[in-house]
């Protein structure tokens, strides 16, 4: 027992990675990029499908990993790893005997899709801005004013060949239904639109919060693709559309359009991939476990081991019980 393990990422994966390595009697050590553990979740404001607020989550986990005397290098930015451990960036070499890689994913970068004028108009938005708003407790247009129609547009970043954005991110859809309910339950009388192509609502409570959103809140959902969008005289935003369900072309102008970006592959996937024999990638950049069944933890080398959205979108209890798994499967192979 006692044995080191180095976590790359401090995210809801990472953190319980370690804390189920400790409480198996190992020795692991969180190296984070950030000045802070969290990922993502920092940003967040509450929860699907149960509005629980993010900081609940994290704090929660932050406080078991002090509690624990867990090390955690934040900060620090892990080059490769190696046959006895990680190289950092700064050249220090971490030894251990395993390596959890729980890196996480990166947000799509909404301004690749120039045809939607995120970075060039005013009021063109992304989810993660919208959190932002959230956290704040107020969500306002660029001059300042409460919108009055807003539109959510799915699927950005997700599903697109023209940018090898092949894949489905898997928690977008949902995201979009929390994001209009809380703009609706923040802004009495908004008109709310959300455009997809497809809803996919796979987890418990998913559907019935989508079935919420239309008969409690009447959100409109339609079904197609914003073809453009372009600024009005007055700098609110005019789209394009077309309803497929009916089959006629559809133009809007609405106050807010916010972009629902989704997961990419985290961009150190390629340099762990080319420092480390056994550590493989997908086409669309994720990870690849060694089978997607009974070893979706493990890598193509014994003692590298994955957790979380490295290897492919998940939903946040979905990454903290494959941070479970893979400290078991840590755990069996420094015990042989």
């Amino acid at each position: 027992m006692d044995k080191k393990v180095v976590v790359i990422g401090g995210g809801v994966a990472g953190m319980q990675t370690a804390l189920t390595l400790s409480e198996l009697g190992h020795q692991p050590v969180i190296v984070e990029k950030e000045s802070v553990m969290g990922g993502k979740l920092c940003r967040w404001h509450k929860l699907f499908p149960t509005f629980t607020p993010a900081s609940e989550v994290l704090e929660g986990l932050r406080q078991r990993v002090t509690e624990a005397g867990i090390e955690v290098l934040t900060g620090r930015t892990v080059d490769r790893i190696t046959d006895t451990g990680v190289a950092l960036a700064d050249g220090t070499n971490l030894a251990c005997d395993a390596t959890a890689v729980c890196t996480g994913f990166d947000i799509f970068d909404a301004t690749i899709k120039e045809e939607y004028g995120y970075g060039i108009y005013d009021n063109v938005y992304t989810t993660v801005d919208l959190e932002d708003m959230f956290n704040r407790g107020e969500i306002r247009m660029a001059n300042g004013e409460l919108p009055r129609r807003v539109a959510f547009l799915h699927c950005v970043g997700s599903r697109d060949e023209k940018v090898n954005q092949r894949h489905c991110s898997r928690v977008c859809c949902i995201t979009g239904v929390k994001q209009a309910i809380e703009v609706k339950r923040m802004i009495p009388g908004v008109e709310v639109f959300n455009f997809y192509m497809d809803i996919r609502m796979f987890g418990p409570g998913y559907e019935e919060m989508y079935r919420e959103a239309q008969y409690e809140y009447n959100i409109q959902f339609i079904r197609g693709r914003i073809s453009e969008a372009s600024q009005t005289m007055d700098h609110r935003v005019r789209i394009k559309a077309e309803d497929t369900l009916v089959g006629r072309p559809l133009q809007m102008t609405v106050d807010m359009l916010v972009l629902i970006v989704g997961m990419r592959a985290g961009s150190s996937n390629a340099r762990f991939a080319s420092s480390c024999p056994g550590v493989d990638l997908y086409a669309s950049g994720f990870v690849r476990p060694m089978d997607q069944f009974r070893h979706n933890v493990c890598s193509g080398s014994e003692r590298v081991f994955y957790a979380g959205t490295v290897s492919a979108p998940k939903n946040i209890g979905e990454s903290i019980n494959e941070g479970i798994a893979a400290a078991h499967r840590i755990s069996q192979y420094l015990n042989r």
